[in-house]
């Protein structure tokens, strides 16, 4: 659910929107996109939620709790996840959230993302798992 938050400083009117999505969707673009093709495929969203899921893993035991995804994943999308119910994501759980968020940030079904796609609601989404 979206909602909008207003902010009076020093007479100045602002409006904050939540959830907060990536700032620059171009730079994130650009860094998981390797081969420079102004779009990411599935291997390289996979390759940077590699680097992103051994960022979140600070006690590296190889699983993501609740309080490390805090941010990335609510309870019920970490349950969703979860097969085996330990109350974790493993790499191979986490891969396979990534790759539904993939399909849903690429409705075109080409196979690739670009900035346009990245720039979604989906794509926000799929940012904040791999990058």
């Amino acid at each position: 659910m979206k909602f909008a938050r207003t902010l009076i400083v020093g007479g100045v009117l602002l409006a904050l929107a939540a959830p907060v999505a990536i700032a620059d969707t171009a730079a994130a673009l650009k860094a998981l996109d390797p081969d420079n093709d102004g779009t990411i495929d599935l291997a390289e969203a996979q390759a940077g939620a590699k680097k992103k899921f051994a960022a979140l893993n600070p006690d590296n035991d190889g699983t993501l709790d609740a309080k490390e995804l805090t941010g990335i994943l609510d309870e019920a999308a970490i349950k969703a996840a979860d097969p085996d119910n330990d109350g974790t994501l493993d790499e191979k759980e986490y891969d396979a959230v990534v790759a539904a968020k993939f399909k849903a940030a690429n409705p075109d079904d080409d196979g690739t993302i670009d900035e346009k796609e990245l720039s979604s609601p989906a794509g926000q989404e799929l940012l904040k798992l791999i990058y």
